[in-house]
């Protein structure tokens, strides 16, 4: 064999374990396309609710429906009178960094106030309670951020009809006074009523933090969160690629 055709089989083989190398690096137990993270958790509609922590849920009423823009997603009914009807996601680790991505619409029959996502902690007494939150009210979406002295801070606000597909995205870092917040609304990155993108504060409190998506706060008329399949990721294009 030639010096020249030596030196080429050895590129080759290198060519060869670098790509193996790469592949066993970016292995996890749930990948994504290369270059665009890593999903670390998201339900899956096939699976059915047991892919979430769990349901809190009067019986029957939240599942998975197939929409005509969606295709398979989860539908979470709050009957009239009942608290909420929401499931949970996985715990969190305080100090973490992470994105989360979804698409949901609501249908909401009266003006009563929903929360159609939270970041719950545990206990709900002296806390924070729900350091990050969604809701909507009277055609109104709002993101809050609550404090150590659960005290409200409204940091977006925009406009929103029932049964209106709209996706979601946050990136969060996980801290009791130096969490932070950045958001997404319909693939926009949005302007927090402080005037920045980011947002340093409260999310994070307790001994124990988690995700809730569906419909909360017991009210006279009925309402439906239907949403897509969360997905936490850690990068922004990981988390949104489904929504």
């Amino acid at each position: 064999m030639s010096l020249l055709s030596h030196h080429r089989k050895a590129a080759a083989v290198a060519a060869v374990l670098g790509t193996l190398g790469t592949l066993a690096i970016t292995r996890g137990p749930v990948a994504s396309a290369a270059g665009t993270g890593k999903v670390l958790w998201t339900p899956s509609t096939s699976k059915g609710a047991s892919s979430f922590a769990a349901v809190q849920c009067a019986s029957g009423n939240f599942g998975v429906v197939k929409d005509a823009v969606k295709g398979n997603v989860w539908r979470a009914f709050q009957a009239a009178g009942e608290e909420r009807c929401e499931t949970l996601g996985p715990d969190l680790k305080e100090g973490d960094t992470f994105y989360l991505g979804w698409s949901s619409k609501a249908n909401i029959e009266d003006t009563d106030s929903r929360y159609v996502f939270q970041l719950k902690c545990s206990p709900s007494t002296d806390t924070a309670n729900h350091p990050i939150e969604i809701d909507i009210l009277n055609g109104r979406v709002r993101l809050q951020e609550w404090d150590l002295d659960h005290v409200a801070h409204s940091l977006w606000t925009a406009q929103t009809t029932n049964n209106t597909w709209h996706s979601y995205a946050l990136k969060i870092r996980l801290g009791r006074t130096d969490g932070t917040i950045d958001f997404w609304f319909d693939g926009v990155k949005q302007t927090f009523t402080t005037g920045s993108g980011t947002f340093k504060g409260t999310t994070w409190d307790g001994d124990r933090d988690y995700l809730k998506w569906g419909s909360y706060h017991p009210a006279k008329g009925n309402a439906t969160n239907t949403f897509t399949s969360p997905v936490m990721a850690t990068t922004l294009q990981a988390a949104t690629a489904g929504s």
